[in-house]
């Protein structure tokens, strides 16, 4: 029997829907199967995807307030206006607070339930990837901030969906790739922002002593919410392997910031994506046969 790998996929600011990631998970697969279809007859099985859709905490009420706000219905850039409330509602109702905002412990609900299907389908000691865009890498640090350097403030409302496996607890946490990533900008307002999550996890030798993991940041230069961090400081150089410059988008979109849409459907990004699962699954699998 072939050991699985487990990959959570994190959506960034705006209205989304809860297909968000079909495509992408799509594309993805189809990568990672051909680079493992020499050694493997069902390839596809072998990746454990669960799409973490936190837009759900914030989408209705965004709605609602633009419905409010456009009872007159005089203003003008509607859809522009839209767009805002949409894009940077949930960066501010997401903003973590000393009384613990109920909207940031929400969000980490959201994510606790989709670990744990990961863990129940994949196995509890699977290893675990996040794949996370835009707002959804602040998300992802908070999360795993969290697990790793304060285990006793995560709010009592999170714990109840959470179980004390290696995966739900992050032990297991292989590699992070931060695409279009405003981590930087957060950087400004929390002081323990100099202080990033370790990738992989320290506790992953514990469980698969072989495996190399990363942090992987990726970035397109027209993209203005995305940018790189190993110049953050000393401790996110270090923290990081690489950052990574892409070129996000088609023809047009590729030179805007509307390049931010668009990692989820660049080739680059699902190439050196799924060829580092196809690598991991073959240190899981094949090393151990021929042992």
């Amino acid at each position: 029997m072939t050991k699985k790998i487990a990959v959570a996929i994190l959506h960034g600011i705006g209205n989304q829907s809860e297909e968000f990631s079909d495509l992408f998970i799509e594309t993805l697969t189809k990568r990672f199967s051909q680079m493992i279809k020499p050694f493997y007859a069902t390839p596809e099985e072998e990746l454990i995807i669960q799409p973490i859709y936190w837009g759900s905490v914030f989408n209705e009420r965004e709605s609602l307030l633009w419905k409010n706000l456009n009872k007159e219905g005089d203003l003008d850039y509607k859809q522009l206006r839209q767009f805002v409330i949409h894009f940077f509602g949930d960066a501010i109702a997401y903003q973590p607070a000393v009384n613990h905002n109920p909207n940031y412990i929400r969000v980490h609900e959201v994510y606790a339930r989709g670990l744990r299907k990961l863990g129940e389908v994949a196995g509890e000691d699977a290893p675990l990837f996040v794949i996370a865009h835009s707002l959804g890498t602040v998300i992802t640090s908070n999360y795993f901030y969290d697990l790793q350097f304060i285990p006793e403030r995560i709010s009592e409302s999170v714990m109840p969906n959470m179980q004390a496996t290696p995966l739900e607890k992050g032990e297991t946490l292989t590699s992070f790739y931060s695409l279009g990533s405003p981590l930087a900008l957060w950087s400004l307002r929390y002081a323990d922002f100099d202080k990033p999550i370790q990738v992989p996890s320290p506790y992953l030798r514990n469980h698969h002593p072989d495996l190399q993991g990363k942090w992987v940041n990726m970035y397109d230069k027209d993209d203005v919410f995305g940018y790189p961090l190993k110049t953050i400081n000393d401790s996110y150089n270090g923290a990081i392997a690489v950052d990574k410059e892409i070129n996000s988008g088609g023809l047009i979109s590729s030179s805007t910031p509307l390049s931010h849409n668009h990692y989820f459907k660049t080739n680059e990004v699902i190439h050196a994506i799924g060829d580092d699962l196809a690598e991991i699954w073959k240190q899981l699998n094949l090393a151990s046969q021929r042992k």
